[in-house]
């Protein structure tokens, strides 16, 4: 049954004209829980809010799958908007973006374009962008877009998925480059062709690909709620002595708050994702994808 319901978000996370709907409804049925708002103001104060528990942020306006040069355009002009956001209020956060959403499925050069403008307004304002990987079909080009960016902007970092079996090889050469990853799961539907299909193959390549890019150069984002991988990772963690300054946790926004604070108070960085915007739908589906049981969460949420 839960494979089932799993399957049923994938397949509704992809529903254009759910997300039409989504978007003039506003923030209901329980999304308010999993997104910090709808606009800058609001997220920038679940950040202050977070920030003074002792949490980092990194901060997501939300959208995907951009078909139009426009709408590119304008969710990177709010991209450096954000980022301004971030630098002017002086709260601790980062930036999180997808490459859809700037347009890599209407013009790749277009997508470039938006992106040199974030970066280089990321740059002035010393802010680290992290790059969000997206289904597999986007994989490669992402990883390639990123390795161009990197030429001339350091502060800039992507996300690998253990679900997928290509990513300890991912891992293994941006490591070497000293890249900023974050380790996920992956909330996408994958064909068993270039994915794992059953969770605990994905749990023993989380944690490979978490061990291997711990012990490289670059920094590691160790996203999950999984608290028997958070375990085994504070283990290996402390067997080896890694710097805090090499690592972080990092977890969603409304979720695993009663895990962020203990790893807060046993003095570990963790580092909250906050997504914000009216293109919710999308996210939110993926999160109930993930865990199903939050299903009851937005029933209740319903009916009250």
């Amino acid at each position: 049954m839960e494979q089932l319901l799993r399957s049923l978000f994938q397949s509704m996370a992809k529903s254009k004209s759910a997300n039409r709907w989504a978007k003039r409804y506003g923030l209901h049925l329980g999304a308010q829980r999993f997104v910090a708002g709808e606009t800058i103001q609001s997220a920038i104060e679940a950040i202050r809010q977070l920030n003074q528990q002792g949490m980092a942020a990194t901060l997501d306006h939300l959208g995907e799958f951009v078909s139009d040069p426009a709408e590119a355009r304008a969710s990177a002009d709010y991209g450096i908007r954000t980022l301004e956001a971030i630098y002017n209020s002086g709260v601790q956060s980062s930036l999180s973006l997808k490459l859809t959403q700037m347009g890599l499925d209407i013009d790749r050069t277009l997508c470039m374009e938006n992106m040199h403008r974030i970066l280089t307004a990321a740059r002035e304002l010393g802010l680290l962008v992290t790059i969000d990987m997206e289904d597999s079909r986007h994989c490669q080009e992402t990883l390639d877009i990123l390795d161009e960016l990197r030429i001339d902007y350091k502060s800039v970092g992507t996300v690998i998925q253990s679900s997928l079996y290509r990513s300890i090889q991912d891992v293994k050469r941006l490591g070497e480059a000293g890249v900023h990853l974050r380790i996920v799961k992956g909330a996408y539907r994958e064909p068993a062709s270039v994915a794992y299909q059953d969770k605990a193959d994905v749990d023993v390549n989380y944690i490979k690909l978490v061990e291997t890019h711990l012990k490289s150069p670059g920094f590691t984002a160790i996203a999950t709620h999984d608290e028997t991988i958070v375990n085994y990772a504070l283990q290996f963690i402390e067997k080896f002595k890694f710097d805090k300054k090499t690592y972080e946790f990092q977890m969603l926004y409304g979720i695993g708050t009663v895990l962020q604070k203990k790893l807060v108070d046993e003095g570990y960085p963790v580092r909250v994702y906050v997504p914000y915007g009216n293109d919710w739908y999308g996210y939110f589906m993926r999160r109930l994808a993930e865990r199903p049981a939050n299903v009851s969460f937005v029933l209740r949420g319903i009916f009250r």
